[in-house]
């Protein structure tokens, strides 16, 4: 059990809080030094994460939403050791010391330290609640995520800074502890992919096979499958569904919904956060029963689910592809079996060469495998009992990776602030870990939106 300092002093900070006695407390104009140096155009591109700070945006599918801009002449060069903070996100806690050289967007702040320091101590400490908070009451506006940060309060932050044999021994301790709980999460993560395939493995049999047993077979036309149930017939996509297109420009339907994580969920339309049109009339509307598919971006997105099904009435962007089903298939039937043909890849196949786009046109003489209707409601309610099973299992195990999260997160800001005494705790040998999954591993698949060519300079992590 770690224990706190034997002497503390009441903090600077304009929040009620002590430091250890001995740390020493400096303003953030007294530390570091406004830069930007500009025309570094062939320098690499780098954006900041709320849950990564400064990373490599090659590395990451941010440029699926947030596009740079095609001039780079004014993007800022970033060095290691560099502290960087985004000037609308900063309140949210959009900082970090780069661990990269390259260039970011004119809508960060960059800062030269002055002083020697411990990057990677600077790194854990400006990213803790208690210096985010500060960047908090510097930051102005009137939206909920959208907030200017003021470069005179900036400068007033309170940052509290140990000896530096004690910031080299609190980098030593968080990395052997943050290495300790990305392995955890890393297994979870694995177990998690583990059911998922699971999951898709059981839809994919019974929609393909049926779950009949001992079911006479005939061979099938469509390549990537063997054999089919021989009573079951093969039909051209347009026999089975018709697209629909039903403009939102006259009705001005309020119900925002999106494709996100293979459902059709609510947004929403009041928000400031994220991307989002000036006006929906462009949008469509879509009704319960409606199998949506979102065929962009084939040749740069491998892995989001594109398919959905509809719950309720509303509106989704109209650049994705809306399915009515016929009298002869289920819905619900029609989207599993489109689900199981995007897990099996089969629409990126479509999308060859410099098409990053389809439609309806494109697939409606895709092959639909179709069971008689009484077959499809018993295949429907197999899959639907099997999916709740596995995704009550997975909802476990991501409630047992948003407490180490939690862990994570408050070991940080205890040993960073000072609130315990790690100087003499004996680091064990450990193989270093990093978890290199963020929120974007898990998007909201609305990045087909109008609004892609928006900049990162108007928008960001």
């Amino acid at each position: 059990m770690l224990q706190p300092y034997d002497e503390y002093k009441q903090s600077e900070s304009p929040f009620e809080r002590i430091i250890p006695a001995h740390w020493q407390e400096k303003r953030l104009s007294w530390m570091f030094q406004f830069t930007s140096i500009q025309n570094k155009v062939d320098e690499e591109l780098l954006s900041v994460f709320l849950d990564k700070g400064v990373v490599s945006y090659a590395s990451t599918s941010q440029k699926q939403v947030h596009k740079p801009s095609d001039d780079l002449s004014k993007y800022q060069l970033v060095e290691i050791g560099d502290f960087v903070l985004n000037n609308q996100q900063a309140w949210r806690g959009s900082v970090g010391v780069s661990g990269y050289r390259g260039i970011v967007s004119p809508a960060y702040y960059v800062l030269k330290p002055r002083i020697e320091i411990n990057s990677t101590f600077l790194n854990y400490m400006v990213r803790s609640n208690d210096v985010v908070d500060q960047f908090m009451l510097a930051s102005k506006g009137v939206g909920s995520i959208q907030k200017q940060i003021s470069v005179p309060y900036l400068k007033r932050t309170v940052l509290a800074i140990p000896p530096r044999p004690e910031q080299d021994q609190i980098v030593r301790f968080l990395n052997w502890k943050t290495s300790e709980i990305a392995h955890f999460i890393k297994e979870k993560r694995k177990e998690i992919e583990t059911f998922v395939e699971l999951k898709n493995s059981i839809i994919l049999h019974a929609v393909v096979k049926g779950i009949k047993r001992n079911t006479t077979m005939k061979e099938c036309t469509i390549e990537w499958i063997d054999t089919v149930p021989s009573h079951w017939d093969e039909k051209m996509l347009f026999q089975c569904a018709a697209e629909q297109s039903i403009s939102n420009k006259t009705v001005h339907h309020q119900n925002l919904l999106s494709l996100s994580y293979g459902k059709i969920v609510n947004k929403d339309i009041n928000t400031t956060e994220g991307l989002l049109p000036a006006s929906f009339d462009t949008y469509q509307i879509i009704h319960d029963g409606n199998v949506i598919l979102r065929l962009t971006d084939l040749q740069n997105d491998h892995k989001s689910l594109r398919v959905g099904l509809a719950t309720q009435k509303g509106i989704i962007t109209s650049a994705y592809t809306c399915l009515k089903a016929r009298n002869n298939i289920l819905p619900e039937y029609l989207y599993l079996l489109l689900h199981s043909y995007d897990v099996s890849k089969v629409f990126y196949g479509m999308g060859g060469g410099v098409r990053q786009s389809i439609g309806y046109t494109d697939i409606r003489r895709m092959t639909i495998l179709l069971p008689p209707i009484e077959e499809q409601k018993a295949i429907v309610a197999y899959c639907c009992e099997e999916q709740t099973k596995i995704e009550q299992m997975i909802s476990g195990i991501k409630d047992e990776i948003s407490l180490v999260q939690e862990l994570r997160t408050k070991t940080i800001a205890d040993v960073v602030t000072g609130k315990v005494d790690v100087c003499n705790v004996e680091i064990p040998q450990y193989e270093p870990e990093v978890d290199d999954t963020t929120d974007e591993e898990y998007p909201d698949e609305e990045s087909g939106e109008e609004n892609d060519d928006t900049t990162d300079e108007e928008v960001d992590e």
